[in-house]
């Protein structure tokens, strides 16, 4: 069963398309990925299956239903913070509680269970002010549940908190989805993209270029090579000349490291590292990367993904 159904949406600001006609289906009980460098059309993709935004044109279908209907079935984790610093855990609880219209015993229950849920019993009576960011990151997951929503939308929910609170979430995640909870996941680490979802969707200059399981995405580089090389002065390095060697698709360079892809079988091996090695460039730690989400993505938007 699909929960959630866009059909050809489009969305424009003026002369400028942030979202270009994309179709998406997302399965009951999916964790699904969407990915792209910043500016691809994620954020604004996100805010019209919220409701947040009216697209320009197309359609967007929640279990079955029109969006203004099916609001209440959605949960959302903006990347911006949603909670307010002078109530503690429990009164923003409360208060968003409220908002979904959940009173009574229900409210209550759902107060400790989302806090239970989150790790924030023991602090629930002390200001939001007062958490840290992994702390607050937990409270805007938990005031997002506070409905029991059967599709929770998670844009970006661990930018920017310590490596505790980061697995303390994805562990939280992975408990919702046990339930049967269905998510929808962006972010910019793609190790959680690994760890945690279905399917995914990858977004570049507002279409989806690529979709499927992660062992169908990585069939698309099957017949690519990445080479990984350490250089020494990476400024030294022309990297448009590298781009036009024969059977190289991609070249992205971090830092100190350089990425080329190529189609299987090139045989160029010896002239990308001359290339590099021109201007008293030294290379180290030279090897073949095996094919995973980064390589895909490399290839297919020329971009990493914190980019």
């Amino acid at each position: 069963m699909n929960v959630v159904e866009i059909k050809d949406l489009v969305k424009r600001y003026g002369n400028n398309t942030a979202v270009n006609g994309i179709n998406l289906k997302i399965e009951k009980g999916e964790i699904f990925g969407l990915l792209g460098p910043n500016g691809a059309g994620k954020s604004t993709t996100i805010n019209m299956i919220c409701g947040l935004l009216t697209p320009t044109s197309g359609e967007i279908s929640i279990l079955g239903g029109n969006i203004e209907k099916m609001k209440d079935k959605l949960g959302y984790v903006p990347q911006s913070l949603a909670v307010y610093n002078e109530f503690s855990a429990y009164e923003n609880l409360r208060f968003f509680g409220k908002l979904y219209k959940v009173t009574g015993s229900r409210l209550k229950k759902n107060i400790d269970d989302a806090l239970q849920f989150t790790g924030l019993l023991e602090t629930k009576d002390k200001k939001a002010k007062t958490y840290s960011g992994g702390m607050l990151r937990r409270l805007n997951i938990a005031c997002a549940l506070i409905h029991e929503p059967a599709i929770v939308i998670m844009d970006e929910p661990t930018v920017g908190i310590d490596p505790q609170s980061r697995n303390h979430i994805m562990s939280a995640i992975k408990k919702m989805n046990e339930k049967g909870v269905t998510i929808i996941y962006t972010s910019h680490y793609m190790e959680e993209v690994e760890a945690l979802c279905d399917k995914i969707a990858i977004m570049d200059n507002g279409k989806i270029i690529a979709q499927g399981t992660k062992a169908q995405l990585k069939e698309i580089v099957t017949d690519k090579d990445t080479l990984d090389i350490t250089v020494d002065k990476p400024d030294k390095v022309d990297t448009d000349k590298l781009g036009s060697i024969k059977g190289v698709s991609s070249v992205h360079m971090d830092e100190f490291n350089i990425q080329v892809t190529s189609e299987k079988g090139a045989n160029n091996l010896n002239d990308i590292l001359m290339c590099i090695m021109q201007n008293g460039v030294r290379t180290s730690n030279i090897g073949y990367k095996e094919a995973n989400l980064e390589t895909v993505f490399l290839s297919l938007t020329g971009k990493k993904l914190r980019d």
